[in-house]
C-alpha cells in the first residue's frame, strides 16, 4: 500500500499525530523546518531529529510521491510540469514568472467532471481527487526546481486553477491552503493566493464562512443562462441566479473583492452586447468585483471555439471600463508550449495510447 505524503498534514495535524505516538511537541517544529525551509527530500536528511521519530515517520509517510514525467520550457520563463503520481496518473503544474514574483498554478483532481465545453482539462473525466499532500508537493517540486537554479528565487504567489474543480475536493483544498500559508513553512501570504471555482454555490458560502483570507475567482464566462449553459453544463444545475446569491453571500461575509473570470470566445460571448449584459448583471456589486478577461487558448478537440479578435477584446474591455467596473485582461504565459490547462496531459495520454503494440491493440 502506498504511503501518504507527509505534506498532507497541517502543522496542527502533524503535532497531534506525533503526540499520539509519544513524541514531544517541539518535534513538529523540527520536522516542519526540514520540510519547508531546508526542503529536504528524505527523512534521512533530518539529521538532528530523534532517530526513533524519523523511523516512525518513514514507516507511515513519504516525502516524494510525484515524479517528473515531462517538462516544457517557454521562452517567457514559464515552466509546465507533467508529474506522474504514485498510482501512475498524470497531472499538470505550471510555474510562471511575473514582474511581481513567481507564481505556481496547481491541479486539484485527476481529470475534471465539470464539463466546460471549451476546456482541455475536461477532455478526460475525473478519476479521483488529489490528496492535500499531492497538491502541496506540486508547489514543493516547483520550489525545488528554483532551488536547483541557485538564484535565490522563491514561489511568492499561488493560483488554484489547474486541472479539476477545487471546491469538488474541498477538505483537501482547505488543508492544502493551511499548509502553504503557515508562517513557519512556505509562508505564502493569503493575499497572494487565488482559488478558482466554476461556481459550486454551497462551497462558495462554506469558503466565506471559513474565511481563510485568500482570494476567490469565479468562472462566469457568460452574462446570461442560455449562453452560460451552452458553454458550461454546470449552469443547468446551478444557474446564474443561484451563483449570484452565493457571490452576494461571500461579499457580505468577507468584504473581500471577488474576481469574475470571463474567457472570450470568438463570435460566441465576446460582443459589446454581451459586455453590456455583464455590466447589468454585476453593477450593483461595484468596487467588490473585478472582471478578468481571458483570451482563449485554442484546443484541437474543441475546434468550434476560436480566440477572439484583438479588436473584440479591446471593445469588450472598453465597454466594461466605461460603465465604471474594474476590468483587466489576463497576461498570457507559455503561448509557445501547450498553453491551455490540461492540454499537455491529454496529449501525453493520447500519445501513450497510440504507442500500444499492434497485437495488443487488436485484442
Amino acid at each position: 500500500m502506498m504511503k501518504p505524503s507527509i505534506y498532507g498534514l497541517t502543522f496542527e495535524q502533524l503535532t497531534a499525530w506525533l503526540l499520539e505516538y509519544g513524541h514531544k511537541k517541539f518535534r513538529t517544529t523540527q520536522v516542519w523546518e526540514y520540510l519547508y525551509r531546508k526542503r529536504v527530500t528524505s527523512f534521512e536528511e533530518m539529521t538532528d531529529v530523534n532517530p526513533e521519530c524519523l523511523k516512525l515517520l518513514a514507516e507511515h509517510f513519504a516525502i516524494q510521491t510525484l515524479a517528473e514525467h515531462t517538462l516544457q520550457e517557454s521562452a517567457d520563463g514559464t515552466r509546465k510540469f507533467l508529474f506522474k503520481l504514485s498510482d501512475g496518473n498524470l497531472i499538470e503544474t505550471v510555474l510562471m514568472r511575473h514582474k511581481f514574483g513567481l507564481s505556481v498554478c496547481v491541479t486539484t483532481q485527476v481529470g475534471c467532471n465539470i464539463g466546460c465545453s471549451f476546456c482541455a482539462s475536461g477532455l478526460l473525466a475525473k478519476s479521483r481527487d488529489l490528496t492535500s499532500g499531492e497538491i502541496v508537493e506540486q508547489v514543493m517540486k516547483a520550489q525545488l526546481y528554483l532551488d536547483k537554479e541557485q538564484q535565490g528565487d522563491r514561489v511568492s504567489h499561488l493560483v488554484v486553477m489547474g486541472i479539476g474543480e477545487p471546491f469538488d475536493n474541498y477538505t483537501n483544498l482547505v488543508d492544502f491552503l493551511q499548509v502553504i500559508k503557515d508562517q513557519k513553512g512556505l509562508a505564502i501570504g493569503p493575499r497572494h493566493i487565488t482559488v478558482s471555482t466554476s461556481g459550486l454555490t454551497k462551497k462558495i458560502m462554506d469558503f466565506a464562512d471559513n474565511d481563510l483570507g485568500v482570494n476567490l475567482a469565479i468562472s462566469l464566462h457568460a452574462p446570461n443562462n442560455e449562453l452560460r449553459t451552452r458553454i458550461m453544463k454546470i449552469n443547468r444545475a446551478l444557474p446564474i441566479e443561484k451563483l449570484m446569491e452565493a457571490i452576494d453571500y461571500y461579499l457580505a461575509k468577507t468584504k473581500r473583492r471577488i474576481t469574475l473570470e470571463y474567457i472570450l470566445l470568438k463570435d460566441m460571448n465576446d460582443q459589446v452586447e454581451h459586455a453590456l449584459e455583464l455590466v447589468e448583471l454585476v453593477a450593483d456589486r461595484g468596487s467588490l468585483v473585478n472582471v478578468n478577461l481571458i483570451p482563449y487558448n485554442p484546443v484541437d478537440e474543441h475546434s468550434q471555439y476560436q480566440r477572439s479578435e484583438p479588436e473584440s477584446i479591446r471593445a469588450f474591455y472598453d465597454t466594461i471600463k466605461k460603465n465604471g467596473l474594474s476590468c483587466s485582461v489576463r497576461l498570457e504565459h507559455g503561448t509557445d508550449i501547450d498553453a491551455a490547462c490540461g492540454q499537455l496531459r491529454s496529449k501525453q495520454i493520447k500519445a501513450s495510447k497510440d504507442q500500444v503494440p499492434q497485437e495488443s491493440a487488436a485484442r
